[in-house]
């Protein structure tokens, strides 16, 4: 039969087309959008490790859940018995030690670790501490807003919030751009879900370094006294909600950058649409954030900046599943459109379901993943590949030119 999106010529048990990943089944739950990344997610989904994870995503998502729940419940009891250095150091590289380790697992660096650790994260999270050092002078964030029984002393001052809110995140953005759009242009890293990745760890490193900074009272103040609401609700906040949202914004403007297929598209229309979107994100987180400060108790307006923070990342999440499931639909059908195939090279089994893979599989027509989303292998780990029934046999080299070269030799 052929596919009714791209017209390829696909088995009739294929329950997905292997060109541009169109699902095949009538009335399959097609309304659910399947995520090309992860097929037994809907594209709207809150999942935050397919998300921020794109490469293999569906291969072993369990490890990085529970590196993540692991961290985060280390650093809220530990926040939560007033012991705010080991809590504040713990949320502030939790993240940023599990995605390092992602990249390596998928081998995203193609064997530069020490280059490319350097752009996308030494470099952004230096230039960031040097910044939050230089505006946290301006507005210093440890002065006494409330008096010792919690009443509030002063209200929001316009000088403030504009340096908090607007220049902040404005600023921000521009230097969170700067190591994943230079590691973008390089032919190993121009691919879509590349530039993803790299905006993502360049936010999380913003977010560490950033954390430290402002927060470098709490690391060096010892034990204090136990606040279980407050110290918890702005551990969740500093340490996971804000790193993920600068990633999540980043990596939306730099995939804009890297766009489809081969080569990166560099600065269009499209890119500075994407930073403008991830700089009115961490202007909205920035703004409710200050604004909620002077709400209530000190508990109750931690409390409602985590649920802010919470809103805020859930739209960007979304947005970003979108960008990743359209791209890699449309990258594959234009690859297919211009070249009569999906792909370069033929893979043998989906890494995801271990079916056999058509030839220049662009998705796997049994479970839907992209081949896309697939770790790097090393050049002499690359899988063989197969020859599945109804399908033309792989070329073989020839051995009789071996031979002529043989005799000639002679």
């Amino acid at each position: 039969m052929d596919c009714s999106r791209c017209h390829s010529t696909v088995p009739d048990v294929a329950h997905f087309c292997h060109r541009c990943g169109l699902d095949l089944v009538p009335g399959d739950a097609r309304g659910q959008r399947r995520f090309a990344l992860a097929p037994d997610e809907p594209v709207a989904s809150f999942a935050i490790v397919s998300t921020i994870m794109p490469k293999d995503a569906g291969r072993h998502p369990q490890t990085y859940r529970t590196a993540f729940t692991i961290t985060l419940v280390a650093a809220l009891v530990a926040a939560i018995f007033g012991a705010l250095p080991i809590a504040v150091l713990i949320a502030a590289f939790a993240i940023p030690i599990v995605y390092i380790t992602y990249l390596y697992d998928v081998n995203l660096w193609e064997d530069e670790p020490l280059p490319v650790v350097g752009l996308a994260f030494a470099l952004t999270g230096l230039v960031a501490a040097l910044f939050t050092v230089l505006w946290t002078r301006l507005l210093p964030l440890t002065a006494t807003l409330r008096a010792p029984d919690g009443t509030l002393l002063s209200g929001p001052q316009w000088g403030a919030f504009l340096i908090f809110a607007v220049l902040v995140p404005v600023v921000g953005e521009l230097i969170r751009q700067v190591g994943p759009v230079l590691l973008a242009q390089r032919p190993a890293f121009d691919d879509l879900m590349d530039g993803v990745t790299f905006g993502i760890v360049s936010g999380v490193a913003y977010a560490c370094f950033d954390t430290l900074v402002r927060h470098w009272a709490l690391l060096t103040g010892g034990i204090v006294e136990a606040q279980p609401a407050q110290l918890a609700s702005l551990v969740f906040l500093e340490g996971f909600i804000k790193p993920l949202v600068m990633g999540t914004a980043t990596g939306l403007a730099v995939a804009e950058f890297s766009g489809l297929g081969r080569g990166y598209d560099g600065f269009t229309p499209r890119y500075f649409a994407g930073v403008a979107l991830a700089i009115g994100a961490n202007i909205l987180l920035n703004t409710g954030t200050y604004l909620l400060s002077w709400v209530g108790s000190q508990s109750v307006s931690l409390v409602l900046q985590v649920v802010w923070g919470l809103l805020v990342l859930g739209v960007l999440v979304l947005r970003l599943r979108t960008v990743l499931h359209t791209g890699l639909l449309e990258g594959a059908l234009e690859a297919a459109a211009r070249t009569g195939q999906a792909a370069d090279t033929d893979l043998g089994f989906c890494a995801r379901c271990e079916m056999p893979l058509l030839p220049g599989s662009a998705f796997c027509s049994a479970c839907g993943v992209a081949t896309r989303a697939w770790a790097k292998l090393p050049a002499d780990d690359e899988p063989q590949p197969v020859t599945v029934p109804g399908s033309p046999p792989p070329e073989q080299p020839s051995d009789a030119g071996d031979d002529a070269e043989s005799e000639d030799a002679k």
